[in-house]
C-alpha cells in the first residue's frame, strides 16, 4: 500500500513565520505552497519552493480567498468568474516564482473556506478546474475527497487526486465538520494515526458522533499552521511506515 503526506506550507509573510516548514518538509512527500492570496509573498514563495525542492518533496500550488487577516477561512462573496480569475492568477504567482526557483509545479490545491465552498458548490468547483486548466492541462487537482470538486477536475479533463485530513473530524457527508464546532480539529497524534490506519484498511473514514462514511485516499494532509503539526506529521509518517504503508507523492 502506497500514500501521500502533505501539509500547507509557505503560509508566512515577510518576517512573520507560520509553522516549521523545515521540519514538516522532513516528513512529508508533496507540500502545498501559498500563493500570496491567503499568505505568502514573493520571497517566501521562493524560500518555501528551494527548501521542498531540497529536501526532494512535490510541490503545488495553494490557492484562496485574498483574506490575510482572515488567513482565507471566511467565505468572501464572490462570483464564479471572479473566483476563476483570483484562482488563476494565484497559480500563475507561484508558477512564476517556482521558474525562478528552478522547480516544476505539479497540482493545485485549494485553501481553506474556497476548498469546503468547492466541496458542496458545483459552481465553485468548475471554476477553480477551469482556472487550473488555463495554467496548464498538465496540473493535476488535489480535492477534498467525495466532494463536487473531484468531479469537476474529471470533468474537466484534469487529473484528479483524493485527500484526506488527518486532523480533522468528518461528517456523515464526507465534508469536514467546521472549525469552530466542538471537535472539530483532532489534535491527539496517536489517535489520528490509528484513525488513518483503519481508513486504509477498511475505506472508512469515522465521523464524529459516531460511524463511518466512505472514502476514497490517495493523499493525507497535516495542516502546517497547528502548534502540534510536526509531532503529528512524525507519528503519522512512523506509524504509516510501521504498518507498512510506502509513503510517496501522488504525482
Amino acid at each position: 500500500m502506497q500514500i501521500d503526506l502533505n501539509s500547507d506550507l509557505g503560509e508566512g509573510f515577510g518576517p512573520w513565520a507560520m509553522g516549521d516548514d523545515a521540519a514538516i518538509l522532513g516528513c512529508v512527500t508533496s507540500a502545498n505552497i501559498a500563493c500570496g492570496g491567503h499568505a505568502s509573498d514573493p520571497d517566501t514563495m521562493v524560500a518555501t519552493l528551494l527548501l521542498a525542492q531540497a529536501k526532494g518533496v512535490r510541490v503545488g500550488a495553494h490557492p484562496g480567498y485574498a483574506d490575510p487577516l482572515g488567513f482565507g477561512r471566511r467565505v468572501i462573496p464572490m462570483s464564479e468568474a471572479q473566483i476563476e480569475r483570483m484562482v488563476a492568477v494565484q497559480i500563475g504567482a507561484l508558477m512564476g516564482a517556482a521558474a525562478v526557483a528552478g522547480v516544476q509545479i505539479a497540482y493545485v490545491k485549494a485553501h481553506g473556506a474556497l476548498a469546503n465552498l468547492a466541496a458542496a458548490n458545483r459552481g465553485v468547483a468548475d471554476a477553480i478546474a477551469r482556472a487550473t486548466r488555463a495554467l496548464s492541462r498538465d496540473l493535476a487537482l488535489l480535492a477534498i475527497s467525495g466532494t463536487e470538486l473531484e468531479a469537476a477536475a474529471e470533468a474537466a479533463g484534469l487529473a484528479s487526486f483524493s485527500e484526506v485530513f488527518a486532523d480533522r473530524a468528518y461528517q456523515a457527508n464526507g465534508q469536514l465538520v467546521p472549525r469552530d464546532q466542538p471537535g472539530a480539529m483532532i489534535t491527539d497524534a496517536d489517535a489520528a494515526t490509528q484513525r488513518l490506519l483503519h481508513l486504509l484498511e477498511t475505506g472508512e473514514m469515522p465521523v464524529l458522533g459516531g460511524g463511518h462514511v466512505k472514502l476514497r485516499a490517495q493523499s493525507i494532509c497535516v495542516h502546517g499552521d497547528s502548534p502540534h503539526a510536526v509531532a503529528m506529521a512524525q507519528s503519522i509518517r512512523q506509524g504509516l511506515a510501521a504498518a507498512g504503508v510506502k509513503l510517496a507523492a501522488f504525482v
